[in-house]
Formats: structure tokens, sequence, C-alpha cells
């Protein structure tokens, strides 16, 4: 697009966009201009999101690019449609993953937490977090992030600190925190406890082996994937309507290996057709063991200490379990004990989602949270719509996980964390201590050395953020949250133990309002990113090459709700061609003029091109905000990138171009429409591509800021649809003259001889100035002869390409024509000629196939014609 119309009008805007020259002082203006920050005594209507909280050691991955550029667009907008707009930051103390960084930190040193001691430790650790931690919130910045930082917070700071101590004394109180010998996930890496969402299951090669216990007819068969674990088995199960089995019920069989005998009993559990219809019973190493153990009164051994060595005398004692396996088997070998090996046999293995050791079920006195009645407050919240998930189809999913929570083990064997405030006493007392409490003082008195899981802090988060347990403004005018954004792999994770506490603590109020969940981001073949494939894309590293508008904009493009997102780089060039075109189109609109310092005129005073911009406008500004309340933000990206480039800068600029260069009220209407629609574009543009809409729309308007512009309202004007008509008609006009030059080789700029026939048929004589200068047709001169023609919509267009056109070029391009409208008279004879079809098919169908065959057969004479009107050659 070149620069060419009247001069006397100048713009400060560079030549190019250079997004690392604006960035850094143009987000520090708006920090500095205080636009992020809330106020909770304002009559403004509240929208507030929290950030989920990312960990103290994290940076910035395309996870977090992607949600926290959702989050932006939604809070950028609301600000702009004139709500109290809060985004409110913060950070997770990550209780396991902090530890691990800093004990490796030590291990450098040749030190272990121990040889330090529990207080040196955690002071070691705030040390870490001040030097290193939280590196994530200064690429939030380099994002575009419009957090409100005053409010920033973090898991262990003190306020948030006092929030978990009246949770679990809130939750203690009420008998729904307690403490028992369970089954739990135990990691021998990490030395602690774990949820059942911080274990990550794979389907991992191991093998079968299936063992006889006890000897001829009252021996049973029981197969295992854990052979060494049968050194703490207290009985086998059978189903009790087994006929195989029932015999055997109430008997004993010797336990290989060890000397003991243990009972045969019966229990509901097993599945008679599994395997061998026969189960070891470990209730110190399996879950469902320790049930028909509760269930049967067995004992419990435990075979293995914290680091998973075998820990019971005999000749496996001092091995490690992954050494203790193939030991074991071996030695049932030698006793002719093995019946059956089968491998590799795959099977699903839990490992910690920390450092991906293989999980091992172990029996620990831990203390848990009953979450019977808080499940089912939270599927209530949703079933009742109090809290609405997006998309809707990922609802069952949280039904699914709500309804059949376990109770959910909430201590951790770690140093760094929320230390649980309970007390124990000489006598065997328990006391639970609340933040305004003294704790027992005296001999004997110890605190529980265990913390709280990380997710018991995360729970609280849109609460203890606003200043919860006290009655702050801000809880008051905050929550609940307007919406939740997040990953919908952390549904289970983090959301339904947010709803769970929320409503708990808040007498029913849930914590937001919305939950939008998005997919994940993949590869651009579908795969999941990781390090081992080598197929991680660094979003730092698109920030420094393409700007952060254009990684936004890429992200933002393809975010369905709840579906997974394939990613190329190829991509982010592309929306730094977006927003190159921007540029340049406003750019150019600024050097000719375009302004919103004066009204747009009277619609009678406009051009058919003019109501048709502004109708196109307006319709967008509808869809987008429609869009925008269904979360759709890859429609809404697409809608708006196809309204910029194909619209108004391939089409509207063009024609304004004409309609400016003949001077006078046309062209200082067209301005006046040029600049509107250019700001109505920039103000829709700007919760996603945040940087060049705020450049561009101060130096177009001479505004304060896009942050504190308002919104556009769609029009309630009637779209006028004979402009709308008539353009349509010049865009089908010029694209199929431009596609005919480009079949002839002619220069963009090289005009060509035209006659026009039919324009007042097509009612389109308005906008012959503007097809001839588009289309680059200039007025046939005395001695006319077309050489070749067009029709289009009922135009005919005669040329004089004389001198100029690829004879055999056009005739090449015409039998193209001619042959692929024979193909398609052919493809519609066949069906009208099938008796069969046309007696089956719905008569809309037909008759739609009978008009497809009539278009064709008019095609072939018209292309026919042309090719008999082309000169040999």
């Amino acid at each position: 697009m070149t620069e060419t119309l009247p001069q006397q009008y100048t713009t400060e805007l560079p030549a190019a966009w250079n997004p690392a020259e604006v960035e850094q002082g143009l987000y520090q203006r708006w920090v500095d201009s205080g636009y992020f920050a809330a106020d909770a005594s304002s009559d403004k209507p509240p929208f507030c999101i929290v950030l989920p909280p990312p960990n103290v050691t994290g940076s910035l991955h395309m996870g977090h690019a992607l949600n926290h550029t959702v989050m932006d667009a939604l809070t950028r907008r609301r600000r702009m449609q004139g709500y109290e707009a809060l985004w409110l930051p913060g950070m997770d103390h990550a209780g396991i993953a902090t530890q691990n960084v800093v004990e490796r930190q030590l291990a450098g040193e040749g030190l272990s937490r121990h040889d330090l001691g529990r207080e040196k430790f955690v002071e070691r650790v705030w040390e870490w977090k001040a030097e290193y931690g939280g590196k994530i919130l200064d690429q939030m910045r380099r994002l575009g992030d419009s957090v409100d930082w005053d409010r920033e917070r973090f898991t262990m700071d003190e306020p948030l600190s006092r929030a978990v101590q009246t949770m679990f004394k809130k939750l203690f109180d009420d008998g729904l925190a307690y403490r028992a010998e369970r089954i739990i996930n135990w990691c021998p890496r990490c030395l602690t406890a774990l949820s059942d969402i911080e274990v990550e299951h794979s389907e991992d090669e191991g093998e079968l082996v299936s063992i006889r216990y006890g000897d001829g007819a009252a021996s049973i068969v029981v197969a295992t994937t854990r052979a060494e674990t049968m050194l703490g088995d207290t009985a086998v199960a059978v189903h009790p309507d087994d006929e195989r089995y029932k015999h055997l019920i109430g008997t004993e069989v010797e336990l290989p290996l060890t000397g003991r005998r243990i009972p045969i009993v019966g229990d509901e559990h097993v599945d008679p057709a599994f395997g061998t219809g026969a189960v070891k019973v470990t209730p110190a190493h399996d879950p469902n063991d320790f049930e028909i153990g509760q269930r049967h009164s067995l004992p419990s051994m435990t075979i293995m200490d914290s680091r998973g060595v075998i820990s019971v005398a005999g000749p496996f004692e001092g091995l490690d379990r992954f050494e203790a396996r193939p030991a074991v088997v071996a030695a049932l070998r030698e006793l002719g004990r093995i019946v059956a090996e089968k491998r590799p046999y795959l099977h699903s293995v839990g490992h910690c989602s920390r450092c991906d050791t293989v999980v091992e079920p172990r029996l620990s006195l831990q203390w848990f949270v009953n979450v019977g009645p808080l499940a089912k407050a939270a599927g209530d919240a949703v079933r009742d719509g109090r809290t609405t998930i997006h998309p809707p189809e990922l609802a069952k999913r949280y039904f699914d996980w709500v309804d059949n929570l376990h109770d959910w083990c909430i201590s951790r064997q770690l140093w760094w964390g929320h230390r649980i405030p309970v007390w124990y006493g000489p006598d065997g007392e328990v006391v639970c201590v609340g933040p305004d409490e003294q704790p027992p003082t005296g001999e004997g008195w110890q605190q529980d050395e265990d913390v709280l899981d990380t997710w018991f802090s995360s729970g609280l988060w849109p609460m203890s953020t606003l200043g919860w347990p006290d009655k702050t403004a801000d809880l008051a005018k905050f929550y609940p949250t307007t919406v939740l954004s997040t990953g919908y792999d952390i549904l289970f994770f983090w959301v339904a133990r947010m709803m769970m506490f929320g409503l708990y603590a808040m007498d029913g109020a849930q914590p937001f309002d919305h939950v939008y969940l998005h997919g994940l981001i993949r590869d651009a073949n579908g795969k999941k990113m990781s390090k081992s494939r080598g197929n991680v894309i660094d979003p730092l590293k698109w920030l420094d090459a393409y700007g952060a508008d254009a990684a936004r904009f890429t992200l933002a493009r393809g975010a369905n709700p709840g579906a997974d997102m394939a990613l190329a780089e190829e991509w982010a060039g592309g929306s730094r061609n977006f927003c190159t075109k921007l540029w340049n189109a406003s750019r150019f609109a600024l050097l000719n003029g375009a302004t919103t310092a004066v009204p747009v005129p009277a619609r009678d005073r406009l051009t058919d091109a003019d109501r048709w911009i502004l109708d196109r406008a307006a319709q967008v500004v509808s869809e987008v905000d429609e869009l925008f309340e269904r979360y759709e933000f890859a429609k809404l990206c697409e809608a708006l990138y196809h309204f910029t480039w194909d619209e108004c800068c391939d089409w509207y600029l063009e024609l304004a171009k004409v309609q400016i260069a003949e001077g006078g009220e046309r062209a200082e209407a067209t301005r006046a429409v040029l600049g509107h629609v250019l700001d109505t574009l920039l103000r829709l543009l700007h919760p996603v591509i945040p940087f060049i809409t705020e450049t561009l729309w101060t130096e177009l308007t001479g505004g304060e800021s896009l942050m504190v512009a308002d919104w556009p309202t769609a029009s309630t004007v009637e779209a006028d649809v004979v402009a709308a008509r008539r353009i349509d008609t010049v865009q089908k006009l010029v694209t199929e003259v431009r596609r005919f030059r480009a079949d002839q080789g002619l220069r963009p700029g090289q005009k060509v001889p035209a006659r026009l026939s039919g324009v007042d048929e097509a009612d389109i004589v308005g906008q012959l100035a503007s097809i001839r200068a588009i289309a680059r047709l200039e007025e046939p001169g005395d001695g006319f002869a077309a050489s070749a023609s067009l029709e289009i919509g009922g135009v005919l267009v005669e040329l004089d390409t004389s001198g100029t056109i690829d004879v055999a070029a056009e005739r090449k391009r015409l039998a193209k024509d001619l042959a692929a409208a024979e193909k398609e008279l052919a493809q519609c004879d066949g069906k009208l000629n099938n008796q069969a079809f046309v007696d089956k098919a719905p008569a809309a169908v037909v008759d739609k196939i009978k008009a497809r065959r009539e278009a064709a057969v008019a095609d072939i004479a018209r292309v026919a014609a042309r090719l008999d009107a082309l000169p040999e050659g």
C-alpha cells in the first residue's frame, strides 16, 4: 500500500511496528498510571479473576501464556465496559517442588536439610525465594498482564497463613479433619504422602506372576505384578459365591518363603472373572487390600521402610523394592511355586507428579479431610447454576469427580509449607489451635511435624487473597469472583477444592460464577509437548522474536473451550504479519486524514462503501460481544482477523482512497468514517493485542489510553442491505478482473482499457470510479476493440489487452474453466439421469441439482464463446 494521497496529513508513527522498542515502556506507563488497580469502594459493578497462582519455582510456559492471554482479554474488556475490574496476582509456595529445589542446592554444598535443622532450612527456603523465586512475575509483565500488582499475594504470607489455620481449625472443630492410619500414596524419593491428584498414572511394562500358595488340594493360585509384597500378605481372598473356592473359605494356606499360614476369606470385592479369581491380600501395601483387611480384621504387616527398602527380617532385608521383586520370584521359582509368568505385562503404574518416582501404597498415620459433605455441596453448586462450567460438556467430568471423591490426605512430611496447627500433649491430648489462640505450653507438648498439602492453601485462594477470614472491603466487593480460567487438566486438582472450601467457608456462596476450561497446548502434529520429545515451544522466545501481541493473538486464535490446541511457530509469524498489516493500514489511514475529531455525517451523506463498512463494524461488535460471553476466543479472533484484513484493509481502504482523492465533502466524510471504523476496530482488538492497539489508538484519537476508553457498543441503526449488495457485487467483479489480470501476467499497476456494460442493471453505477481505480481499468478510447471479456454478476467487462495479453495463458485458463464446467455438467446429468435418485431425493435437492446444471450449461457456452473470440496463438 503506497502513500500517494495528499501529504498535508502527518503521523508520529514510525514506518514499521517494532514491539521491542515499545512494550516495556508502555507497560510501565500503564502500571504507573494506576490503570490496573481496582477500587473496592467503587460503585461500578465488580468483575474479578484471581490468577491461578504459579509455583514460586516456575517460569512462563505455553500453558501459562495461553491462560494469561485469556484472563487478560476478559479483564481488559470488562474494564473498558465500565466494570471495577480486579485481576489479582500471586504465587504458590509449591511445597514439594520448592523443597526439592533447595535440597538439591544444599546437596551441591554437601549438606542435607537435616544438617541445618527445620528452622534453618525454612530460613534457607525463604532466602532462595527472595533471590530466585517468582521470575514468572516478571515474565507476566512481558506478556502484558494487566494485574493489580498492589494486591500481589503469596500462599505463605501471614494473611494467607492465617486463612489456612482458620480453615483447618473450622474443619477440625466440625469433625471434618481427622487423623487416622490409612493407605496413602507415598513417594520414596520425596519422602512424603501424596494425594490422589498428585499421582500420575502411565502404562508401564512389568511382569504378571502366578504363584501357588499351599500344597495339594488345599493350594490356591494368585497372580500379582508386585511379587515382593507377598512378604506382607495376611490372607488370600476369593468371592464368597465362587464355586471353585467356596470349600476353602475359612481354611488356611501356607504362605511360601515365610513359614506363616494365612486364612482364605470370602469378600465380594474380588472379581471371579479376573485372573484366577483369587487375590493375595496385603493390607499395609494396597488400598483395596486395606479395605478387605478392615472388613475381616486382618493384621497389617509393613514390609518396607520410607525409602522402599525391604525391612522384614530374612534373605531380602535391605533390598530395594525393585531389587527384591526379581529376587523373590527367583526364590519362588526354586521352590516350584511359579505357575506362570507373563512378560512384558502392561499395567497402570502411579508416579509422583513432582519427581516421577513410582509411588508406593503405604499404611501411614496421616491427616485427612472428610470430603463427603463438601463434595456434595460442590456438585450441587454446579447443578443448580450458581457456577457454570464452560464448555458445558465438561460438567460431566466434574460431577464424575466430585461425586466419587475419597477422603483427602492433607498431611505432608515436609518442612516447607503451612505446619499443621495441632499440638499433642504428654498424656495423649490433641489440641487444634486457631490463628488467635495460644498453643499449649509445658513439658511434653509438641506440635505436629507435618505440613499441609499445597492444594489446601491454594484451595482457599479466591477467599484468602481477598482477606478472608476477615470481613474486608475486597471480600465484600469481589466475592464471589466472576470467572476462573484454567486448563481442564486441573479441573480436579484445584477447581473442585476451591469449590468445596469456598462453599463451606462462605455459607454456600460459590467461589466463582463461571469456570472457563481451555485445552492443553500440543505441537503442530497434535502430540503432547515434552522435553524428551524436543517439541517444547518457549513462549519467551516468541516474545523476543515476534512481540507480545503476536504471541497472544496466536494463542487466543487457537483457544476453543475445552479443546486442545496444536501449535506451530509459523502461526506466530502469521500473527506478526497480521500486526504488521494493522500497523501499515492504520498508518496509511492516518497519513490520509483518518480522524475521530469530527462526527460521522448523517447516513444519507455517505457513500455505499461508507455505509457498508459502518454496518459491518457494528455487526462485528455484536458478534465479538456474543463470542466473549461464550468464551469463544478462537472464533472472536477469527472474526476480528477477517474484518481487519479482508474488509477494512483489502477493501474499504482501497475504496476510501478513491473517495478521498475526489476531494470535497465526500473526502471529509470518508475520513471521518475511516477514523470511526479504525477507532472501533482498535478497541475491539485491544483485549487480545494491547500494545499495538494502544500505540495506534492514542495516535489516532489523541486519547489518554485504551485502558480507560469505552468498549464499543453495537449500533441500533438498521443495516443498509442495498449498500451491502452493491459492495458485494463490486468485490466479486474486481476479484474476477484481478484474477484475470494475474493469469495474464499483467503488472499490478498496469492499466488496461475496458468497457463495462450492464452496470445499470447491476445497480453499481455509483461504484464505477472505484471499480476502475481498484481494478486498474481505464476508460476506452477511440477505436477500442475488445480482445477479451468477462461476465461477472450480470456485468460484462470487455478489455483491450492487445499487446499485453498472453494469449496462450488465457487459452489455458479458459480451457481449465471449460473442463470444470463440463465436469459439473456430467455430474449433474449423472444424478438427474438416475431415476432411483430422482425418486428418493427430496424435491429441494433435485431442484438444486437442476439449477447447478443450468449454470454449468451457461458457463460452457460463455467460456466457449470467449475461446472462440481469442486470436490464434
